[in-house]
């Protein structure tokens, strides 16, 4: 009779002591993860949510009071002026080509050199080293240098030209809108920013390109080579399909980082001959014009097309890591 109430008493106690530890473990995890929030709402969601409220005033820095505190004008003219703006609309489509440029020609050469890399070979080491150098070396430096080479009255570039293909005067490469070669219009300078990235960040695309290759079964391999494959066949039928996710994968990262590339292009030409992307848009309505609401503005419409690409990107990494 004593038995039942005893046991009952018993479980409510052991069911408090569970409740408590519960409630004890939440305000830890909490407590642990505090700095991190506040620490993301000071340095990520403040400054978004400013540049959201200037983005829908008219306000320069000229009008800016003490701390702030001038008049400010509620509108929406300063998307009205991004979205019908010829200049802007010129500059994103710039955008898009540099985009898809760098990340076609980065992708296609980390993956050749990441091939050609596979097999053994003396100084395969010294040579891996050396196709990191691009990646690690500094972007002023590495400006400064093409700068060198390509300048129109020392630069090796030219002399090479003017010697041996014979140019007939020196080109310009960093400031050139456009020429022709063969009849064709060619953007000289576009092309010579879109040739850096490729040069700079191609490594990248090599270390994830072998990363991957590294985890091929080498059965597969050995089985199409008993078959009687050749190296092409090899390449597209055994190992690119074992490729397929990482590129995919990578092809969306590069793009969001070439669409919102900045420092190459300002520091090789400063956004002259047709070179003028969104992000050096937002530098010069920021810096130079002094317009605070447009240049929100335009960095709320990057951020559209950046958000709409992560999620693409989010999708592809969930389905990547799905058993």
């Amino acid at each position: 009779m004593t038995t039942a109430p005893h046991g009952a008493l018993a479980r409510g106690r052991s069911r408090a002591r569970g409740s408590s530890l519960a409630r004890a473990e939440d305000r830890t995890g909490k407590a642990m993860v505090s700095p991190t929030v506040l620490v993301v709402i000071g340095v990520v969601i403040l400054p978004f949510l400013i540049s959201v409220v200037y983005a829908f005033q008219e306000f320069r820095l000229i009008d800016i009071g003490p701390l702030g505190t001038g008049e400010t004008t509620w509108t929406l003219d300063n998307f009205r002026q991004v979205l019908a703006n010829e200049r802007y609309r010129d500059s994103l489509v710039t955008t898009i080509v540099f985009a898809t440029a760098t990340t076609v020609g980065s992708i296609t050469v980390g993956t050749a050199v990441a091939m050609s890399l596979r097999r053994q070979f003396p100084g395969r080491g010294l040579v891996r080293a050396l196709v990191l150098v691009p990646y690690v070396l500094p972007v002023v430096a590495a400006a400064m240098i093409w700068e060198q080479m390509l300048n129109p009255q020392y630069g090796v570039a030219n002399a090479v030209g003017q010697q041996y293909l014979d140019w007939a005067r020196p080109i310009s490469f960093l400031t050139t809108e456009s020429m022709e070669v063969w009849g064709l219009p060619v953007p000289v300078a576009l092309s010579v920013v879109v040739l850096f990235d490729v040069w700079k960040t191609a490594p990248l695309a090599y270390l994830f390109v072998t990363a991957r290759m590294q985890a091929v079964p080498k059965e597969l391999e050995e089985a199409a080579l008993i078959d009687g494959v050749t190296p092409s066949q090899n390449f597209r039928h055994v190992i690119l399909p074992q490729l397929y996710g990482v590129l995919a994968i990578l092809t969306v990262l590069r793009f969001i980082w070439s669409f919102q590339s900045f420092n190459e292009i300002y520091l090789l030409t400063g956004g002259a001959g047709g070179t003028e992307v969104l992000a050096v848009e937002v530098y010069n309505e920021l810096n130079q014009q002094g317009d605070i609401g447009t240049a929100s503005a335009l960095g709320l419409v990057m951020m559209a097309f950046l958000g709409v690409l992560t999620l693409v990107y989010l999708r592809m990494s969930r389905k990547e890591l799905a058993p």
